[in-house]
């Protein structure tokens, strides 16, 4: 199965400004996905999309070919990834090249998600015959002491059948998409225009501390603490949760 790593990296960002070549321990912050991209044993190819020449440029310093240039209006804050993803696949076919059976979005703003969660979960992929997988981690703020606010009041994200007052009572566990891997087959992707379905995906589960997803200057200060302290984070990339594994169609 071939497949291809896409590395969505605009120019533009509000949270932080230039934020794909924000320095992160010392080098830009897109250096580290393309790093674990070059480094995955399953990778055959790496397409960076890029409406920017700066960080194309950039990427071409560290050996990758980027030939193609992202159009300007799928570079916008609200352009979805899906669209990026597409025109990356349109703008392939035109140019008669053929297009990977498989597609695993890597983005810049994971920089702790490495080659061995990457190969984990290409792994975990192909022996299920997944047609869509997704990263996870379990919530740091559970569901059941999270609360919406309305007009007239507020109410639980979750409730509780019974009274509880300790995380160890509540029985359950929750996940957080941390966005660090999407991966499906370009047939699936194109068919049903997403990365993953509701309760049919697989998950592939990360620790919290390798999921870290850059979108302010707090999660930047978060990532520095994880790559100056090793030993505060599991880098391992074995599925970090089996007894609570779920394959495609929740089984």
């Amino acid at each position: 199965m071939s497949v291809m790593a896409f590395i969505p990296a605009r120019g533009g960002s509000k949270g932080i400004p230039r934020k794909n070549l924000v320095p992160l321990g010392g080098k830009p912050l897109i250096q580290y996905t393309i790093e674990a991209a070059k480094e995955s044993e399953f990778i055959d190819e790496i397409f960076v999309s890029s409406d920017d020449k700066e960080i194309i440029d950039f990427c071409r310093s560290l050996g990758v070919d980027v030939p193609y240039t992202r159009p300007a209006e799928l570079a916008s804050d609200d352009t979805p990834m899906i669209d990026a993803v597409h025109d990356a696949l349109r703008w392939k076919r035109e140019k008669g090249l053929a297009l990977p059976e498989s597609v695993i979005v890597l983005q810049p703003t994971s920089p702790l998600r490495n080659a061995l969660h990457i190969d984990a979960a290409i792994r975990q992929f192909k022996e299920e015959g997944a047609e869509s997988l997704i990263s996870v981690h379990e919530m740091l703020e559970n569901p059941y002491e999270c609360l919406k606010v309305m007009a007239n009041g507020w109410e639980l994200l979750a409730k509780l059948r019974k009274a509880a007052y300790r995380r160890q009572d509540y029985g359950e566990r929750f996940y957080f998409i941390n966005g660090a891997i999407y991966l499906a087959k370009t047939e699936f992707f194109e068919k049903c225009k997403c990365f993953f379905l509701e309760g049919e995906s697989s998950l592939f589960f990360m620790p919290p501390e390798c999921g870290v997803d850059i979108d302010n200057e707090h999660d930047l200060k978060r990532a520095e603490f994880y790559l100056r302290h090793p030993v505060a984070r599991r880098s391992s990339g074995e599925n970090a949760d089996a007894s609570v594994f779920v394959k495609r169609g929740g089984g």
